[in-house]
């Protein structure tokens, strides 16, 4: 099972989510952990369209995965099984309101987390207006509160929230225009009883333990430590 692939294809990057279970996009702090290094640099980005980056809604719906800045503050696939074993670790044990009642939660993390579960499906932008977040961007720039990258990546992170699509907009001829904006949702909605049922049923530890075998698989020479320290 070693993490041997190589993406030429939309269906090459479905089979390695389903194969691999974890497929970081950008390079990683362990070597060869990443679609970026197994693709050639025009199907990664490509002036046609028919690339990774818009390839990525089309992959989150085909393979049912997670998708979210998982690991080191960068996004990753996730398959929905190891999904299960990361939520359950990251969280130890806590959904988001026990973690926010025991004090281990920010505020400013409650509140975005409050806003995505009671809209979910949402876009980004619109999480933005009704949660009055300021943007900066290269067309626009609103006032308002500022932290809305750091909180949705923290929660993340903490496995409370992932992307469920990218949603693009289209000009007057139906055509695809610009990069896809996220849409956040919480795995809870996405993947309903599937994660629910499934996520508290083994200890946190338990679930560190499978992650840790489960990456030792892909990567056998690799040193414990790295891959704790991708784990963390």
């Amino acid at each position: 099972m070693a993490y041997d692939f190589r993406v030429r294809t939309k269906q090459d990057l479905i089979d390695a989510v389903r194969e691999y279970g974890i497929v970081p996009y950008f390079s990683t702090s362990v070597p060869g952990f990443s679609l970026e290094e197994h693709c050639s640099p025009s199907v990664l980005f490509s002036d046609n369209g028919d690339d990774t980056w818009a390839w990525k809604g089309p992959v989150i719906q085909a393979t049912g995965c997670a998708y979210g800045k998982f690991f080191e503050k960068k996004a990753a696939y996730v398959s929905r099984e190891i999904y299960l074993d990361l939520a359950n670790y990251r969280r130890d044990g806590y959904d988001f309101d026990s973690r926010y009642d025991d004090g281990l939660a920010r505020f400013q993390d409650k509140q975005l987390y409050d806003l995505i579960d009671a809209s979910a499906p949402v876009l980004s932008k619109v999480l933005r207006e009704t949660g009055g977040y300021a943007y900066s961007g290269r067309w626009q720039k609103t006032e308002g509160k500022k932290g809305f990258d750091t909180s949705v990546t923290r929660l993340q992170e903490q496995c409370y929230v992932i992307i469920s699509d990218f949603v693009y907009t289209l000009d007057k001829n139906g055509n695809r225009r610009g990069w896809g904006v996220a849409e956040y949702s919480t795995p809870e909605k996405t993947m309903g009883e599937f994660f629910t049922d499934n996520v508290y049923r083994r200890t946190p530890e338990e679930s560190y333990e499978r992650l840790l075998e489960h990456l030792k698989k892909l990567f056998p020479r690799a040193l414990e430590t790295d891959l704790k320290k991708f784990l963390k």
